[in-house]
């Protein structure tokens, strides 16, 4: 690996974090297998030699889960889900060099040769711990299948993350009043024996690891809570019968017990926790395009044992997994670190969270229903702010941006220069680029170039919409059309720039746009393709002879938004009714039942909560969720962090009247005082505020 620009003389592999085999995808889904494949693409641009790699994550406990409702083995149920998968992406332009699977031979035998290493360097040991237990139906509860209260922060918590909260990586036992959320039963903890990685050994080697790291902000700076503090070790088994088995010819019974020392029969086996063996196939994935390819075409040991290039493009949610766990074990195994880790902020649907469960989503398969072409979305991805940001969609925003840019800008030059130069001049007239056109394209394939070494995939997109404006503005400033006959010379030059500048988008939108583009090469008359071009080739002469182009884009009409919209509320409305339905025959799923626990008038008069004004409210930076607010509660001002930053717009908080419980004990979040505790109701955090004008510092009675 190396820290030079790109290209370099390395090897380069892309991964983008592994779906899960478990549900259909959504745009939310497609932001990062986009991005990776925009990445990869303007990586071939520089005439770096990449490979692009993922896979489908088959194992864990939601896939065993779902197959036995559906009456069918875990295999067959992931495989289903994975060949979807497999057959989705290519429809949106995404094409990986290599689709494996975290299931197969490959992975599993590599997944057995790192944890032996591991175990092999003194870096795996045994050590008993608590797991919960769900003791009606007798079964284990791993990770997301038990949720209960944070240990650090309080906030209410899954099994594996504080995802409410302080956004800890919880190992198994630590999670406070668990309950079975496959039941609802109250858990209880077994002593249980699990094999540990010995992350805290690698400390020092992490500080140095995460300073060298290139990529996003978020996953450069939120790892450093977790690798600069008090940094544990990691349980890598699971009680589970569906993964890939601990390395071992066999694995004894073992020994359970639970809370008061009674022994109970034990059965299960261990399997690796997810973590362990989903990243292990970026590796095994890139070793099965090497195996297709040959080693003179791509070496996967170049990349991954010697000095190649490793990016990796991920949600924010598991930036832990691959800054923390995952460079410790490629370490200790003796594979190559990662040069770059690129985390994306989530994707919202009209401003709130998508919600499968209410069908508050715009699923893939829809989208490509409804006609539209898929480059629109890429594009959409991509350029709509910075990878590391949320980004908003809805469909008036999206016929916006298409609209205004691809069609307005980007289609509209292109379609007027080729039109013009093929009515005119039977294709690029004779002529060569104007020192202002040259050196415009010049500065674009810079920006280009500088964009993709800032891992900013945004201004690679931009630099090309940019271009295209210029575009605009040269042709309507020198007018070719009233030059034809006064001064026919000026025509040609004219023309012949504007031929010369859509041979630049081409080349320049090709990571983005592929298809697009590769329609633009083709009305140019191009030999070849346009993804095999470099960006040198940006400022070739155009090759000569063309006919009269198509539009590149079509127009998305008011209509057509509302139709979608109204689609959009039908199907969340339906949704919903079904809940209700349900609901009118069994328990709300969404609310907790109320508890027979009373207090008295007393302690509740204990309580001293107040109107607050938010004066101030900033991001915390590295943390997904938390905001420090400085609140106004009448007699002070006090610090208060809180988790809104996903669920509100932060800009608009200040001013907004709260209700804070003033004497809570002080708490630590990411390592900034909280001074109090602000109410809001439910998952999307409805703030609690006052009806009438209520001053800061107002007892509420």
């Amino acid at each position: 690996m190396s820290h030079d620009d790109y290209p370099t003389d390395n090897p380069a592999v892309v991964t983008c974090g592994l779906p899960y085999a478990n549900g259909d995808l959504h745009i939310g889904h497609l932001r990062t297998y986009v991005s990776g494949d925009v990445l990869a693409r303007a990586f071939g641009k520089l005439d770096q030699r990449t490979a692009f790699v993922s896979g489908s994550d088959m194992h864990g406990t939601p896939v065993a889960v779902n197959a036995e409702k559906e009456g069918v083995s875990p295999r067959e149920f992931a495989l289903r889900h994975h060949e979807k998968y497999e057959a989705t992406f290519p429809k949106f332009g995404i094409e990986f060099d290599n689709y494996g699977h975290t299931d197969d031979e490959t992975n599993t035998e590599l997944t057995r040769e790192i944890v032996r290493k591991l175990d092999e360097e003194g870096y795996v040991y045994e050590k008993e711990i608590m797991v919960a237990w769900d003791p009606v139906e007798d079964d284990p509860l791993p990770d997301r299948y038990v949720e209960g209260t944070c240990p650090y922060c309080g906030a209410h918590a899954r099994g594996d993350e504080c995802d409410e909260g302080c956004g800890r990586h919880l190992e198994p036992g630590e999670i406070e009043d668990p309950t079975s959320t496959l039941t609802g039963n109250p858990a209880e903890y077994r002593e249980r024996t699990h094999k540990f990685f010995r992350v805290s050994e690698l400390q020092e080697y992490l500080k140095g690891f995460i300073d060298r790291l290139e990529g996003t902000d978020n996953a450069k700076n939120q790892p450093r809570e977790w690798i600069e503090g008090e940094l544990k070790d990691w349980c890598i088994t699971r009680d589970m019968d569906w993964g890939i088995d601990y390395p071992e010819s066999s694995v004894a019974p073992r020994e359970q017990r639970d809370r008061d020392g009674e022994t109970v029969e034990d059965s299960e086996d261990l399997v690796l926790y997810v973590w362990v063996d989903a990243p292990i196939e970026y590796i095994a994935s890139t070793k099965q395009y090497t195996e297709r390819v040959g080693a003179d075409i791509f070496d996967w040991e170049d990349v991954w044992k010697d000095d190649g290039e490793i990016v990796h493009i991920i949600g924010r949610d598991i930036i832990q997994h691959h800054t923390v766990f995952w460079p410790a074990m490629l370490r200790v195994a003796g594979f190559n670190e990662p040069r770059a880790v690129m985390a994306s902020g989530f994707v919202n649907l009209d401003g709130e969270g998508f919600s499968t469960s209410r069908n508050r989503a715009v699923w893939a398969d829809d989208y490509l229903v409804e006609g539209f072409d898929p480059d629109l979305l890429r594009y959409y991805l991509t350029t709509t702010g910075g990878f590391e940001r949320d980004v908003n969609f809805s469909w008036n925003q999206f016929q916006e941006r298409v609209n205004g840019e691809l069609v307005g800008t980007v289609g509209n030059f292109v379609y007027r220069s080729l039109l013009f130069a093929a009515r005119n001049y039977d294709g690029a007239p004779d002529a060569e680029a104007s020192d202002e056109v040259r050196h415009r394209i010049e500065s674009a394939v810079d920006d280009f170039a500088a964009a993709i070494n800032d891992y900013s995939l945004k201004r690679l997109g931009d630099a090309a919409t940019a271009l295209a404006a210029f575009g605009n503005e040269y042709i309507q400033r020198n007018e070719p059309w009233k030059l034809t006959d006064d001064d026919p010379d000026r025509a040609e030059q004219v023309i012949y720039d504007c031929v010369q500048l859509s041979k630049a988008l081409a080349v320049l939108f090709a990571p983005v746009l592929p298809d697009a583009a590769a329609t633009l090469w083709s009305q140019l008359g191009e030999d070849g393709s346009v993804h095999d071009a470099a960006l040198d080739d940006a400022l070739a002469a155009p090759r000569g002879d063309f006919g009269e182009p198509n539009e590149l884009f079509e127009k998305i009409e008011d209509e057509r938004v509302e139709e979608l919209n109204e689609k959009l509320r039908e199907r969340i409305e339906a949704a919903t009714s079904d809940d209700e339905e349900a609901e009118d025959e069994t328990v709300n799923d969404d609310f907790q039942p109320v508890s027979d626990d009373r207090i008295s008038f007393d302690e509740f008069q204990d309580l001293d909560l107040r109107v607050g004004r938010i004066e101030t409210a900033e991001p915390i930076e590295g943390a997904d969720a938390l905001v420090r607010l400085e609140v106004d509660i009448g007699v002070e001002t006090r610090q208060i962090v809180a988790g809104l930053k996903q669920l509100h717009d932060v800009d608009d908080l200040p001013g907004t009247k709260i209700v804070v419980v003033v004497n809570l004990e002080k708490a630590e979040l990411f390592g900034v005082e909280s001074n109090g505790m602000l109410l809001a109701a439910g998952e999307q955090a409805d703030l609690l505020t006052t009806y009438g004008d209520a001053e800061p510092g107002t007892k509420i009675q």
